[in-house]
């Protein structure tokens, strides 16, 4: 069964990973240099350190002003796999969400 989650926040972390902290309160890093390694016409610009720290959020989706996105579902599923999420305490999920809307 795939499960429904988002992103509910992000940040670029050097030049080709993010964290991402999703809407099931797990969190993680993402090397996304793998991606960029493949290269494209979509992908191309976000090789640019400076364009890649410009993501953003997008309904929940990680997003980049050039229109690339990626797919927040997938996403999850391939951290999981990896090993590379882990659960946030139900405090510290709530300090965040305070500040954000606070």
């Amino acid at each position: 069964m795939i499960e429904i989650v988002k992103v509910i926040a992000l940040k670029a972390v050097g030049d080709s990973a993010l964290w991402l902290r999703f809407s099931d309160g797990q969190e993680g890093a993402r090397d996304c240099s793998d991606i960029l390694a493949q290269g494209g016409p979509m992908v191309e610009p976000l090789r640019d350190p400076a364009m890649f720290r410009r993501a953003f959020l997008s309904f929940g989706v990680p997003s980049w002003p050039n229109g690339f996105d990626l797919d927040a579902i997938n996403l999850h599923m391939e951290m999981a796999k990896a090993g590379a999420l882990k659960r946030v305490a139900a405090a510290q999920q709530t300090v965040f969400l305070n500040a954000r809307t606070g």
